[in-house]
This record gives structure tokens, C-alpha cells and sequence, in this order.
């Protein structure tokens, strides 16, 4: 079994901002493949679904970011995944909008998320693609950037991103390697 996990901010308010792209890229899979994520246990929602051939494990953390690891990791010791069936999709502002990175492994990198995630599971060794919010011009304090919707403008490219990231995940989740996905989609979209 695989196990995706989109990271977020939970509640209306947090809609379509920077740092929800991970939701973002869950929310567009589902409604892809007409399955909801219709279950809640361990701080998550989630569900189980097949796609493509494969058992795959959707979770969306309902801790706000910073707790992430939280639900992952009950829900993982639940479904005993294995840590190399972990992908988890997250915003990264070292990156410009419409960069979208595939990584093996890693560190949080700054991600408070990512960093939560890392501490419940006890080890970074596991694949994340982290999806390019760029930086905020000027003095914009970062909290307040992150936490701000994506223009219509911004969407075009961030839609692009979010359909870019989808075909990688479908490519894994059929069998290729993730070596290969990483060859075939990092990058600008």
C-alpha cells in the first residue's frame, strides 16, 4: 500500500493559500477519481482507494501544519505502511511558483510540517515533492505570504502544478520507479 499525504491548514479560511498546495494536489486527485476523503481518525482525513492497480492510503492532517506528523504516523502504524511507501506533497518558498521537486529524501528544510512529520516518524528517509511557492517580495513578513490566497494569475501556473504533480503520483502509484518519476518530472511546468 502506498501512502500520499497532501499537507495544510485546516478550516475555510485556509483555502486556496500557499501553504495548502499540498491539500490542493489531494483535493484535485479525489475529485479525479470521484473518491472522497470520507474517513477521520488520528487527527486525518483520509481514505483508502485503489488507483491505478494499487491500494493507495490519501490523508489530509487535520492538526494545521505545524503538527502534521500527528495523524501521518498513527494512520501509517494503522495501515502499516512502510516508510518506503511515504510521499508527502508540500510548498516549498525556496522554490518559484511552477517548480515542482521530487526527492527521495531530505531534510524539512524549513517546512514546520515536513519538520513535524520527520519527528514523529524518526527519520527523513522517506519521498516528498515539494511544490514551488516562491518567495514574497519586499518586507512581506513570510507568515503572511504563505497564509495568502494564490491570484487568478497565480493559479494558471499553480493548476499546472497541481495536474503536473497529479501524472507523477499516477506514474508511481502504476509501478515506475520513483528514480524514473523523478527523472520525467522535476522541474518547471
Amino acid at each position: 500500500m502506498k501512502c500520499i499525504v497532501g499537507l495544510g491548514n485546516i478550516g475555510k479560511k485556509y483555502e486556496n493559500t500557499r501553504h495548502n498546495i499540498g491539500f490542493m494536489v489531494i483535493d484535485e486527485w479525489i475529485k479525479k477519481h470521484n473518491i472522497a476523503l470520507d474517513k477521520q481518525k488520528y487527527k486525518g482525513n483520509y481514505t483508502v482507494a485503489v488507483i491505478n492497480g494499487e491500494k493507495v492510503l490519501l490523508i489530509e492532517p487535520m492538526t494545521y501544519m505545524n503538527l502534521s506528523g500527528e495523524a501521518v504516523r498513527p494512520l501509517m502504524d494503522y495501515y502499516k505502511v512502510e516508510i518506503e511507501d511515504l510521499v508527502v506533497l508540500y510548498d516549498d518558498l525556496d522554490m518559484p511558483q511552477g517548480r515542482v521537486r521530487l526527492r527521495q529524501k531530505g531534510s524539512a528544510g524549513g517546512q514546520n510540517g515536513m519538520r513535524s512529520i520527520i519527528q514523529h516518524l524518526g527519520t527523513q528517509d522517506f519521498k516528498r515533492i515539494r511544490l514551488g511557492i516562491g518567495r514574497p517580495e519586499g518586507r512581506k513578513p513570510v507568515v503572511d505570504y504563505v497564509l495568502q490566497k494564490f491570484s487568478d494569475d497565480e493559479m494558471i501556473t499553480m493548476q499546472k502544478v497541481i495536474d503536473h504533480t497529479i501524472e507523477a503520483l499516477e506514474a508511481y502509484i502504476a509501478g515506475e520507479k520513483f528514480e524514473n518519476v523523478m527523472n520525467q518530472y522535476n522541474g518547471d511546468v
